[in-house]
């Protein structure tokens, strides 16, 4: 069943528009990053799901025999995939790369729900209108939160997950009073409200990332904090740090049959190596990698490393 397209939200018409401005002006960096993301535009669509209107960018062979779904994380979009996309695609794998409601370039939820239930329906909607039967999932930080709520009611569909920089959280009464005010404060209070990108790129470089990233790749980063509702940041950090979800992760992390990667940064401070074995520990058919001199940011760190491991899982669960 063909299900119609929907037109391009406001917040994709507002980027367009500033990215065409940019490729008019004389400064001819900003005018070939302009030129390079328009053209990333070109693979952009929009989809109803659950009543709200979500962008999603599909690229690669249509007829490609393997499909990898994409789940940005927390406070992210899209975008934040474009190396892995490229990497992927050249490589004979179709790619879908889709914005959470309230994130990218897809419509706010007027109804503020913004819980992982809710991603994980409007995940479902996603891959039962572009029938999608058989895919791999790639999900970074907060991305695999949705992809374990997904494959917990429909494990037939997806044949292997990767996640990146994911891991056990330890919770207790102080953190979970701690992380949610402080987090909720440091990106709607302070780093959303920043004009200029410098101080953003310095609070994710010293506290998250242990590599110098590429400023496109920081102007892309900044850019999802504006895109981002600030009731979405409020509502998933709530969500992720209660003690229902933080007590879930083990169990549904045990309840998965399919091969699950995990991918941990050496130097990540937020999910620990230690963390992340602790849910390997717990799979049927989990695999670990470690990667040195690497922090939270894998995609934008060291996008060449997680787009090979990717393939590598990919063609690792297809082959077996």
């Amino acid at each position: 069943m063909a299900y119609p397209a929907s037109s391009p939200t406001q917040k994709f018409v507002r980027y367009r528009k500033e990215l065409l401005d940019l490729q008019a002006s004389q400064d001819n960096a900003a005018a070939k990053r302009a030129t390079y993301e328009l053209s990333l535009m070109e693979q952009s669509f929009f989809i109803e799901l659950n009543g709200i209107v979500h962008h999603y960018h599909d690229s690669g062979p249509r007829d490609a025999a393997q499909t990898v779904v994409l789940i940005h994380g927390w406070d992210c979009w899209w975008m934040w995939w474009h190396h892995v996309i490229h990497y992927l695609n050249k490589r004979g794998i179709r790619t879908i790369a889709y914005d959470m409601r309230g994130h990218g370039w897809s419509d706010n939820d007027p109804n503020n729900h913004y819980h992982i239930d809710f991603f994980a329906h409007d995940l479902d909607e996603l891959a039962t209108k572009l029938a999608l039967d058989k895919f791999h999932i790639a999900a970074f930080s907060f991305g695999p939160f949705v992809a374990l709520d997904y494959v917990r009611v429909h494990p037939e569909r997806v044949v292997s997950m990767t996640f990146f920089n994911f891991g056990y959280l330890p919770n207790s009464a102080f953190i979970q009073a701690f992380a949610t005010n402080t987090i909720t404060f440091v990106f709607n209070n302070l780093l959303r409200k920043l004009t200029w990108w410098l101080p953003a790129y310095m609070f994710a470089r010293f506290v998250l990332a242990k590599n110098t990233i590429l400023l496109h790749d920081i102007l892309i980063g900044f850019k999802s904090l504006g895109l981002c509702a600030p009731e979405a940041i409020d509502q998933t950090t709530r969500h992720i740090t209660s003690f229902k979800t933080t007590d879930s992760v083990p169990e549904m992390v045990k309840s998965v049959s399919m091969p699950i990667l995990f991918v941990a940064g050496e130097g990540d401070t937020i999910m620990t190596c230690e963390n992340t074995k602790k849910l390997v520990e717990l799979t049927h058919k989990g695999t670990y990698v470690e990667v040195p001199e690497c922090g939270h940011l894998i995609t934008v760190e060291l996008p060449e490393t997680a787009s090979a491991l990717i393939l590598g899982q990919v063609i690792a669960t297809t082959a077996s």
